[in-house]
């Protein structure tokens, strides 16, 4: 298993890395797009439709969501991811409750909350630069394997066992070490960033990577489902490979104006 996802690991680092570098920007905005489409379908699963005519009415649905904002209400991006980031702060407090049911209406919203916001953070890092895009995404992706290493090795006390039962708080905190490195090799390649903001800036990012982790692991668990799809072999769907993402990657935008870390 270990091997299949390194070499699924490898490859989807090599598109990503074309898609970034080497696309034309519409091009990889599409892809963007597509890859949360996607997302949208996998999420349909969770809301317990029973054909797939009622699935792609909710894909619809969000791809009308995500048209709306790019092409028809753009100022109102700021607003959604401030509104995401709400969201997120109820998350992580809900998983302390969980196992608890989560009613129908509340997974559609929560489709909505977590994939449209999601585009709009991506999108809007993509335009800023598409290193400040790898930044955030090695971020959660850096958080993501310290805390599997560190959780293997050291891992003890339990972060959320009705969540997920192989998550540590060691694990967590391995991971946040390592974010803690990312940075600090980061600034140095971005002289003008001042580390004293951006190290409580990325961790805080860091940790909130894991209550995104952690709360689409509440919805899979509520529809019985776990992984979200098969799109990466060893790795699951593209919700299983955005789940950190897409508690993370609104609160960087924001952060980045706030801070003032990007003119």
């Amino acid at each position: 298993m270990l091997k299949t996802r390194f070499i699924t690991a490898v490859i989807a680092l090599i598109l990503f890395g074309a898609v970034l570098f080497v696309l034309p920007p519409a091009a990889a905005k599409s892809v963007i797009a597509l890859l949360v489409i996607a997302g949208a379908w996998e999420w349909s699963a969770f809301l317990g439709l029973s054909t797939n005519t009622a699935r792609y009415f909710f894909v619809t649905l969000i791809g009308a969501l995500l048209a709306g904002v790019v092409f028809v209400v753009p100022a109102w991006s700021e607003l959604i991811l401030q509104i995401a980031c709400v969201w997120w702060g109820v998350a992580f407090i809900w998983t302390f409750f969980f196992p608890t049911p989560i009613p129908l209406a509340i997974r559609w919203l929560a489709g909505a909350l977590i994939l449209v916001p999601l585009f709009i953070a991506l999108l809007l890092l993509y335009s800023i630069s598409p290193q400040m895009m790898l930044f955030a995404l090695l971020i959660v992706w850096v958080a993501d394997m310290g805390a599997y290493f560190a959780g293997k090795k050291f891992g003890r006390v339990k972060l959320a066992p009705s969540i997920s039962p192989g998550k540590t708080w060691e694990g967590v905190f391995g991971g946040l070490i390592m974010v803690a490195v990312l940075t600090v090799v980061w600034s140095q390649y971005y002289a003008g960033m001042d580390l004293a903001v951006l190290m409580p800036f990325c961790l805080a990012v860091g940790a909130l990577s894991v209550v995104g982790d952690l709360t689409v692991s509440m919805f899979k668990r509520t529809a019985g489902v776990k992984d979200s799809g098969k799109l990466f072999p060893g790795h699951g769907g593209v919700l299983d490979r955005v789940d950190s993402v897409s508690a993370a990657a609104p609160l960087f935008v924001l952060g980045l104006n706030w801070l003032g870390l990007v003119s």
